[in-house]
């Protein structure tokens, strides 16, 4: 895992080097940047992600240390480990709890929401959202971090000094690295929005698509609460997979670019194990559901979950 680490990093800073100090042809700094962006989400699905969940290290320290490449690239990792930890391990695709379903309302993922006229069309325009979701999250963190804003009613947890320091010191030296050095070293104001917006664009087409293919799909359920008891019936480990799915498990390069999120089930299961286990685990995951008869959804390759994807947000396009 510190190998790769090494390497996503390695990866990151040349991508940065070769778009501020390589030749001078727009052709390569726009790879650069196209380049810089698949290191951004390399960082988050392969880093921040294991570590924000206690799986990168065994030490508390090193993880929460290392979650901080969360708060450099723009994403909070207090607010992160509070919405996605808790709210959508806890709550998976139960509306009104998972906060990763919502869509603020601009989009339609779960049966139980609302249909509204400009939903009709999601399947077509919705692809055209996804590059610039982390802009919105990160305008979306620094509201809820000066407003203490709740996700859903759900109010935040309390806040140590820490986290405020983490917070806002991330995202000094994000700025510093994305906007601050490029214009200390010549780079007009367009130019870096340009390759900024090119990276972060690129970064948001992978990462949001990557969490559609692992909830968002035809195979998995959107449980809804009793409404007496507003409980799900499920053991706990049975609605996780019944809410998840893995998708493309023999893909060596998405096994290890995706940081395991292709292997979604386990990680559900397992959130706290460092996800190079996942290929291990999840034969006996298969194993153990076939045992008590419980579904465990695999789609074997992208193309196949890409496709249920794209088919379920066509039907609550039409209301299903």
């Amino acid at each position: 895992m510190y190998f790769k680490s090494l390497v996503i990093t390695t990866w990151t800073l040349t991508a940065w080097s070769i778009i501020l100090f390589g030749p001078a042809n727009i052709g390569i700094k726009m790879l650069g940047c196209i380049a810089l962006g698949m290191g951004v989400a390399a960082f988050g699905m392969s880093v921040g992600h294991d570590a924000n969940h206690g799986g990168y290290s065994s030490s508390p320290t090193v993880n929460r240390w290392i979650g901080f490449c969360y708060d450099i690239i723009g994403v909070s990792s207090f607010l992160w480990k509070f919405r996605h930890n808790q709210l959508h391990h806890v709550y998976t695709n139960i509306e009104g709890y998972d906060n990763e379903i919502e869509g603020d309302g601009v989009v339609r993922l779960s049966p139980h929401a609302e249909h509204k006229a400009h939903h009709r069309l999601q399947h077509v325009w919705i692809w055209l959202i996804y590059p610039f979701i982390p802009f919105y999250w990160y305008m979306r963190d620094v509201q809820r971090m000066i407003f203490k804003q709740p996700y859903q009613g759900h109010e935040l947890p309390p806040m140590q000094p820490l986290d405020y320091v983490m917070f806002w010191g991330g995202r000094a030296i994000g700025l510093t690295f994305f906007i601050g050095i490029p214009f200390a070293v010549g780079y007009s104001p367009l130019a870096i929005a340009i390759g900024l917006s090119i990276a972060y664009l690129t970064y948001g087409a992978i990462v949001v698509e990557i969490f559609m293919l692992a909830h968002v799909l035809e195979e998995v359920e959107f449980p809804k609460p009793n409404p007496d008891s507003n409980q799900i019936e499920d053991e706990w480990a049975i609605f996780q997979l019944k809410t998840t799915a893995d998708f493309a498990p023999r893909n060596a390069f998405l096994n290890w670019y995706v940081g395991g999120l292709n292997y979604q089930a386990v990680h559900h299961l397992f959130p706290q194990i460092c996800h190079i286990h996942y290929p291990q685990l999840a034969p006996i995951v298969a194993e153990v559901s076939k045992e008590f008869g419980v579904n465990y959804v695999v789609y074997p390759t992208l193309k196949d979950a890409v496709a249920s994807n794209y088919r379920w947000i066509r039907s609550m396009a039409v209301g299903a």
